[in-house]
């Protein structure tokens, strides 16, 4: 009897046209270091007296599909994860094609993404999956991946594929363009930003689950509320720029970027980050550092908070 193991896992994703239903077609393979994304259906104790000292049997409680998906920051399949967050994007060019993400859409699109170990066999559709919020860091060296969390509607489990088909018509697979920590830059206000140690960039829909009373225990939906765009940047302490715009209350731009030598490229533009005033320490004779834990919010010119960009070979996501 064959045994599961993660170098043979796959996972392909498509989007729904309606909530909660697979696609019959469409999906592609998508590349993933490793995800939690299950169901769940917790029992409940009897509380009931009466019957000794022995339990009676428990209930069923409602059932939670969500869970996170890490996948790396590439040139083609992160444009899937992209439109997730934010909605189709504005496409423009004739190849390589300019993919905009805006922020602000009031709907998102749902997926159904299926993972399968096809060695015991067991294939899991998640459908109705819906992006929570998406993370990254920015650093000097290591792996460049970012954490994808769902909401899902419910799983469907089986032993056979639904989106991976038959060996001679398998799911398109993308080719892999990989971003690296050494292909990063930082700017602000369009000027590089020198001495930062690490960079994180937390984008959050605040989905509101819909928990209504169905027979099958699975949620209605997952609407995106209030969004929120918040990081952190930690930096060696040699000018008083960021201090200095922390104290007067004030917005800058940032925009952090990856660029192949390939040409393809990565953009995320916040439009206006407010910095918190921190607490610079001297806690040795080591160099001194500081850390701002910022915040976004919508730019009253450019009329949002954050604009993807993303420039590649692929023509329609």
């Amino acid at each position: 009897m064959a045994r599961a193991q993660g170098a043979r896992a796959q996972m392909a994703l498509a989007f729904e046209t309606t909530y909660g239903t697979p696609p019959a077609s469409g999906f592609t393979r998508m590349p993933f270091a490793s995800t939690s994304l299950g169901a769940e259906q917790p029992l409940l104790n009897s509380e009931l007296l009466g019957y000794g000292r022995d339990p009676l049997a428990p209930i069923k409680d409602a059932v939670t599909a969500d869970g996170d998906v890490v996948v790396p920051l590439d040139a083609e399949a992160f444009g899937f994860w992209l439109k997730a967050a934010f909605g189709a994007p504005t496409t423009t060019g004739t190849g390589p094609w300019t993919h905009e993400f805006q922020s602000g859409a009031w709907t998102l699109p749902s997926l159904s993404i299926e993972t399968g170990m096809p060695e015991v066999p067991r294939y899991a559709m998640y459908s109705g999956c819906v992006l929570d919020q998406i993370t990254w860091q920015m650093q000097r060296s290591g792996l460049l991946t970012a954490t994808a969390r769902l909401v899902a509607q419910g799983e469907t489990v089986g032993t056979t594929t639904s989106a991976f088909g038959e060996p001679a018509s398998p799911p398109a697979a993308l080719e892999l363009k990989r971003f690296g920590h050494f292909n990063g830059s930082i700017t602000r206000n369009g000027t590089a930003l020198g001495n930062v140690v690490s960079a994180e960039i937390t984008y959050a829909n605040n989905l509101d689950r819909i928990e209504t009373i169905r027979s099958d225990g699975r949620i209605d939906g997952a609407d995106p509320s209030i969004a929120a765009l918040t990081g952190r940047i930690e930096v060696r302490f040699a000018d008083q720029t960021l201090v200095t715009q922390a104290i007067n209350g004030e917005a800058c731009e940032m925009e952090f970027a990856y660029v192949l030598p390939s040409g393809e490229s990565f953009t995320f533009t916040v439009h206006a980050v407010y910095l918190p005033r921190p607490r610079i320490e001297i806690s040795g004779p080591q160099g001194v550092q500081a850390t701002f834990d910022w915040q976004a919010a919508r730019d009253s010119v450019v009329g949002r908070m954050c604009t993807a960009t993303l420039i590649n070979d692929i023509e329609v996501y």
